[in-house]
């Protein structure tokens, strides 16, 4: 998914500044996937910084209490997680104030309960998450990654939890939405998230203007409200809310044959010596079925706040 990549509450900070972002793991992005959104990024002001040292912090006195599961996610890529002041059935608590929601909340809470585990959610800064895990900040990280062969010699993943399918963010009055094909896209600027294999895949398109990379995703859908980029490669559920959110925004699919060629899968990732959490995180997941899966995100979608 998104995710060489990479990740983003994306769509849920978009929803707030966009509407008024429409708009963040080969998302989550991460997607499909994560391996693909609520304001700009979780660390993008120092009170957030503040946060995001706290919550490691936190999740690094919790090392020694082996029945809780520490999870690293962005809480800012939504439908696959996000960060709200609400609680309902799903949420989990990431500060004093703040709760963690969506697909990546509600998978890693039945995983750890699969296990005989308590789930704790970490919010971290998506270039963080493979370092905090190998620093045994977190031991899991479920943020809509994609598996990488890059990544793969840093951390371990699991099979794939999710599979998405890569779009392109477009004005909906503008000259790209009636597109079936990537290369509809010849000639045109085209953004995606920094460090995510959305950013990657443009130069598939021949004759694209690749954007430089937005350091989040809200930033690369303010670009595209803003009239400075043509589109904005996304995973599906992503972007739906995006869409929700904006109506003057639309989706490009695209026919079979004509998208990108990318993996759009997000899998967990582990540390590589963590052999048996692996085992056993896999085992859990195959207790889930795709239906089930599938009905989570469709539930996450309708939950997020750019619904709202």
């Amino acid at each position: 998914m998104r995710k060489i990549i990479r990740g983003t509450a994306a769509v849920l900070s978009c929803a707030f500044l966009l509407s008024a972002c429409g708009g963040a793991a080969e998302s989550s992005a991460t997607t499909a996937g994560a391996d693909a959104a609520t304001t700009a990024a979780g660390a993008d002001t120092a009170a957030d910084a503040a946060a995001t040292t706290a919550a490691a912090g936190e999740a690094a006195d919790a090392s020694a209490d082996k029945s809780v599961l520490r999870v690293g996610m962005e809480c800012n890529y939504a439908p696959f997680n996000w960060t709200t002041t609400e609680t309902n059935e799903f949420t989990k608590p990431i500060s004093g104030v703040d709760y963690a929601d969506g697909y990546d909340v509600v998978m890693a809470t039945k995983l750890a309960e699969s296990i005989g585990m308590d789930v704790q959610i970490v919010k971290l800064d998506w270039d963080n998450l493979i370092l905090s895990l190998q620093n045994d900040q977190i031991d899991a990280i479920i943020a809509g990654m994609t598996d990488t062969p890059e990544r793969e010699q840093e951390v371990s993943f699991t099979s794939p939890y999710y599979e998405s399918e890569e779009v392109i963010i477009v004005k909906a009055d503008g000259d790209y939405a009636s597109a079936t094909g990537i290369q509809d896209f010849s000639g045109a600027t085209v953004q995606g998230q920094m460090n995510t294999i959305y950013d990657e895949v443009i130069d598939q398109i021949e004759g694209v203007k690749h954007q430089p990379a937005a350091e989040t995703f809200p930033a690369a859908i303010q670009a595209l409200q803003a009239g400075a980029i043509d589109g904005v490669v996304s995973e599906l559920p992503v972007a739906n809310g995006v869409v929700a959110a904006n109506s003057n925004l639309a989706i490009v699919r695209f026919e079979e044959g004509k998208g990108f060629e990318a993996d759009t899968t997000v899998s967990v990732a582990v540390r590589k010596e963590d052999t048996a959490l692996k085992d056993q995180l896999e085992e859990a997941l195959s207790q889930i079925s795709t239906d089930d899966r599938n009905a989570l995100m469709e539930a996450a979608v309708e939950r997020q706040p750019a619904n709202g």
